[in-house]
């Protein structure tokens, strides 16, 4: 099960890369949402997939007996989810906020800061 859930991890990786390094705003956005869900499955996966017992002491014992669930990965990926979740929001009103001046989502086309009658900078070196 771990492999298959590797294989899944890699592949939303490798698409959110591919989404990241596009020039238009919302296929990033698209790919930082996408980045984050492979970070949450991610730690989830790395937090052992097993089916075991809720890790909860018996009122006779000091410690658990038997192999329980780590609660330590879920309580991660939650507050990786919340977090997530406000930096997506506060990405899309700040590219909605770029297209409303810009009139674009085009990243080559967003040179405000730039004159227009001038030569692009150079590419490379």
């Amino acid at each position: 099960m771990e492999a298959a859930f590797a294989l899944l991890v890699s592949a939303y990786f490798a698409v959110s890369i591919y989404l990241l390094l596009s020039k238009h705003v919302i296929r990033m956005l698209l790919g930082v949402a996408l980045l984050g869900n492979a970070v949450n499955l991610l730690i989830f996966t790395a937090g052992r997939l097993v089916k075991e017992v809720p890790p909860i002491i018996a009122p006779d014992a000091s410690v658990p007996q038997g192999v329980t669930a780590n609660p330590l990965p879920q309580a991660l990926i939650l507050t990786a989810i919340v977090i997530s979740f406000s930096f997506f929001a506060f990405l899309l009103v700040l590219s909605y906020r770029a297209y409303q001046d810009l009139r674009t989502d085009d990243t080559d086309e967003m040179r405000l800061a730039e004159p227009a009658g001038e030569a692009p900078p150079p590419a490379g070196y």
